[in-house]
């Protein structure tokens, strides 16, 4: 097995639980679920979903930067909303974290998030080496 790497940074919010912000293997880069917790606080930014959005999309930034990416360097990005009609809050947000050509994407309606979040965005990113 190629070697692992666990990324870790303050700049994205502390694991609550048993596993690590990101995990390095090779030039393959697995982000943890990250939900809209403000670092500093571990508290929920507040209670409007875009910028609840927006606050995952910085969380996963600091975790890739920490991995030494970016995420225009994720290529599969994972979703999941409590309210599927907020779908198109979250392209319009995405837009302005990443260009063309977009990751691969799923978006899952889930029934309840960690904290009462709206929103959690877990991601797969390739890296240089």
């Amino acid at each position: 097995m190629a070697d692992k790497m666990i990324i870790n940074t303050d700049d994205a919010p502390a694991a609550i639980g048993t596993y690590s912000q990101a995990v390095k293997v090779g030039n393959t880069v697995y982000l943890s679920g990250q939900i809209p917790l403000v670092p500093a606080v571990m508290e929920l930014i507040d209670d409007e979903f875009r910028d609840q959005v927006h606050q995952v999309f910085r969380n996963l930034q600091a975790v890739a930067a920490a991995a030494g990416g970016g995420l225009d360097d994720i290529v599969k990005l994972n979703i999941y909303m409590t309210e599927l009609s907020n779908f198109a809050i979250v392209n319009e947000v995405m837009a302005q974290y990443f260009e063309k050509p977009y990751p691969a994407r799923a978006a899952i309606g889930v029934s309840q998030l960690p904290k009462n979040a709206q929103v959690e965005m877990d991601g797969i990113m390739v890296v240089d080496a």
